[in-house]
């Protein structure tokens, strides 16, 4: 592992600082029509970072998973851009932190069936990028930037979708047991399908209601699938955005009750089978060697669910924290011939996913606009072990809470998990962790290093003062 001497001085920290690469940005390499990788992004929703068998979970199976993981790359220090649906899907889609493109906010988290507003027309996703140098695309599952026609992905780059436009937990209908109590009554307890009338949308035509939340899983499996072997002559890129793990809970007939974690485990081992059906697939039709496969999640488990909800593992916190439980997830590069296979332990982040998929194919990255991500095809090829990412920031609803800067975590504020009390509190001298050797936050260090407070502050006053006021989508209604 390459040990780097962070912060062993301000002076130190400034001239790092100063010689830090910028996000990705400008021109990219012309790649020929035969060298253009494929790419698919899975995306899941609420899984923990020790909710896989690659990741530690002693009794949830995952053999695809752990396939990708030491066939690929396994990082350990992989984080989204917030810790809750709606924000975090912008910033793997368009590179940006959300708090840049109205996409987060402190009066309404995520969108919701009555909201009006979605992901700006202006904003450019990955889909757009790679459009421009001749890819298909398609876009399956989970969208959550916004269920109007002007904002379903088919205006947003993606040539078509199949998918639920929302949450699964949404358009709740009155008369039903409340889930939340009885999900922690009964670990297999599944809720009818009526109670949530969420639609499922082919484009932007409403093609079932209520969805079947039972085969969701196993249908956005075969559409990614069918996807793949229609466009299998030329470059493709497939985001598939699962709705499960986060609640209700549904599974397959074939994969309910196999699971020893109960129904949470059975709908990650139904998720991982599909895994292995799409790899399957890609070798199938000897594609493996030029599809790039990224396995990873929105946010941390919603742990009010208790059993229905996973596990951070060995982190603080889960979904709507800025702790470490709430924005690092378990996440997976799978490239054969191409990925050097190991454990990365350099930082990444989803952001990163846009500038790294514009590289791989040859695509201009937007020139107009701050991007938050950086390129990762260096460290995933090879070429270096060091990654150009150094720091993390850890927005909630509108405020920055935390950040990284190597190993070292400020936390400016902290709050508890939706759901959990949330207790807000400012600290007038941060909390500060160091994530190498206590990854846990258990033990704050800050009268030992105000240092270390020092240079973080400045980074983050720094980081505020590029973040300029944008119309708030998620308030609109």
């Amino acid at each position: 592992m390459n040990v780097r001497p962070w912060m062993n001085s301000v002076v130190t920290a400034i001239a790092v600082a100063a010689l830090h690469a910028a996000p990705a940005s400008g021109l990219n390499r012309t790649v020929s029509a035969d060298d253009k990788p494929n790419f698919i992004i899975i995306f899941c929703d609420d899984l923990g970072y020790g909710d896989l068998g690659c990741f530690g979970h002693p009794t949830i199976r995952t053999p695809n998973l752990d396939r990708m993981a030491a066939e690929g790359q396994k990082w350990t220090n992989f984080y989204v851009g917030a810790s809750v649906c709606t924000p975090s899907r912008a910033a793997l889609l368009t590179g940006r932190l959300p708090i840049r493109n109205g996409m987060m906010s402190a009066q309404r988290r995520v969108l919701f069936p009555d909201s009006r507003g979605g992901l700006p027309a202006e904003e450019i996703t990955i889909a757009e990028c790679l459009k421009t140098v001749g890819y298909a695309t398609a876009a399956v599952g989970k969208w959550h930037l916004g269920h109007l026609p002007e904002y379903l992905p088919t205006t947003q780059g993606f040539d078509t979708y199949w998918g639920i436009p929302y949450s699964n937990d949404m358009d709740a209908r009155p008369g039903f047991p409340n889930y939340r109590q009885l999900a922690q009554q009964d670990p297999n307890y599944v809720a009818p399908i009526e109670q949530y009338h969420v639609p499922i949308l082919h484009d932007t035509t409403e093609v079932e209601r209520p969805a079947d939340q039972h085969t969701l899983t196993r249908r956005y499996t075969e559409k990614t699938i069918e996807f793949v072997r229609e466009h299998r002559a030329e470059p493709f890129f497939v985001y598939l955005a699962h709705n499960l793990p986060h609640i209700p809970l549904y599974t397959g007939k074939e994969h309910r009750g196999t699971s020893r974690r109960g129904l949470y485990g059975d709908v990650i081992e139904e998720i991982d089978a599909g895994v292995g059906r799409i790899l399957a697939t890609l070798n199938e039709l000897e594609l493996d060697r030029k599809t790039l496969v990224v396995f990873t999640s929105d946010n941390g488990p919603w742990l009010p669910f208790e059993t229905h909800g996973g596990s951070a593992g060995l982190l603080r916190g889960g979904k709507g924290t800025t702790w470490e439980g709430g924005m690092r997830e378990p996440t997976l590069f799978w490239w054969p011939g191409k990925i050097l296979p190991g454990v990365q332990m350099e930082l990444g982040a989803t952001m990163d996913l846009l500038p790294t998929c514009c590289t791989l194919a040859g695509a201009s990255l937007p020139s107009d606009r701050a991007l938050d991500g950086y390129d990762l095809s260096g460290v995933l090829l090879g070429k270096t072990d060091q990654g150009p990412r150094d720091r993390v920031f850890f927005w909630r609803e509108e405020q920055l809470y935390a950040v990284r800067l190597g190993p070292w975590k400020a936390h400016f504020i902290t709050q508890g998990c939706y759901g959990l009390g949330e207790k807000r509190e400012e600290h007038q001298t941060p909390q500060l962790y160091h994530l190498e050797y206590d990854p846990s936050e258990q033990y704050n260090v800050a009268d030992r290093h105000p240092d270390k407070i020092e240079i973080l502050k400045t980074a983050a006053e720094e980081h505020r003062q590029s973040i300029g006021p944008v119309e708030n989508e998620l308030i609109k209604r």
